[in-house]
Order: structure tokens, then sequence, then C-alpha cells
């Protein structure tokens, strides 16, 4: 690396893991609040708990989760395209690949859930509970894939 791409590249790592984390974090939670509105807000329909969930989900999905979502794809792309940074014969950048593909077609599964519960439908709070361990499996995935480069 020369030049501007070695001034560059630790400002751009340092954006990519505070929206990682911005990110993550967002996963981790949304669908812990959507255990909470399927198994406390069917009881109050039309009451302001379950209108209190919709607003936190809905600000937590667009407000934070989404721009996360995009700092992190691009600032992730910026790092990719580094000369010298990924060889692209090892192993581990295709399953980081594999698994950030995954974890956005969750959170795009989580937006469509939102919209779900929104509607007054969804799923049962224990098959939230259970895909809430997806994004924990895919980050030891990711974690390892950088760190340990297999």
């Amino acid at each position: 690396m020369t030049g501007f791409l070695a001034l560059a590249y630790p400002w751009v790592k340092a954006l990519h893991v505070m929206a990682v984390i911005a990110w993550m974090a967002g996963l981790f939670y949304l669908p812990r609040l959507f255990v909470y509105h399927a198994e406390r807000g069917r009881v109050a329909e039309g009451q302001e708990p379950v209108q209190s969930f919709v607003i936190m989900e809905d600000k937590l999905l667009r407000l934070i989760m989404n721009p996360a979502m995009i700092m992190t794809w691009i600032a992730g792309l910026m790092l990719v395209m580094t000369p010298g940074i990924v060889d692209w014969s090892m192993v581990w950048p295709w399953t980081k690949a594999i698994s950030v593909l995954a974890m956005t077609w969750f959170h795009m599964w989580l937006a469509g859930q939102r919209r779900a519960l929104a509607a007054g439908r969804g799923l049962s709070g224990r098959r939230y509970r259970m895909m809430n361990e997806l994004p924990t499996l895919l980050m030891v995935v990711i974690v390892l894939s950088v760190i340990v480069k297999f």
C-alpha cells in the first residue's frame, strides 16, 4: 500500500469495526424485542404497550441498524478492494463473505418480521428466541475467519 491507501486504510478499518459493532448490537436486540412483543404485546392488542414495541422496533431498524449495515458494507468493500489485503485463494474470505451475506439476509428477514408484528401477525416468542442465536453463530464464523485466516 502506498500514498492515500496507506493513510486511509486504518480509518476505513476503524469505521468498519464501529459500524459492525452497531449493526451487531441491533441484530442481537431486535429479535429480543420481538420476543417481548410476541409474548406480551398480543395480550394488549391496540393498547399502549403494543405501540411502544412497534415504535422501538421501527426506530432501532431504521435509525441504527440500516445505517450501520450500509456503512459496514461500504467500509468492508473498500477494505476488500485495498490491494494486498485479501488473498482469495484462501478459505477465510469466502467463509466471511458467505456469513456476511447470511447476516444481511437475517437483517432483511428481521425487517419483514417487524412489519408482520406491526400488522398483528408474526411468529411465537419461542421462534424469535431461537432465531436470536443466528447472528451469534455467524459472528463466530466471521471473527474466526478474519482473525485465524484459515
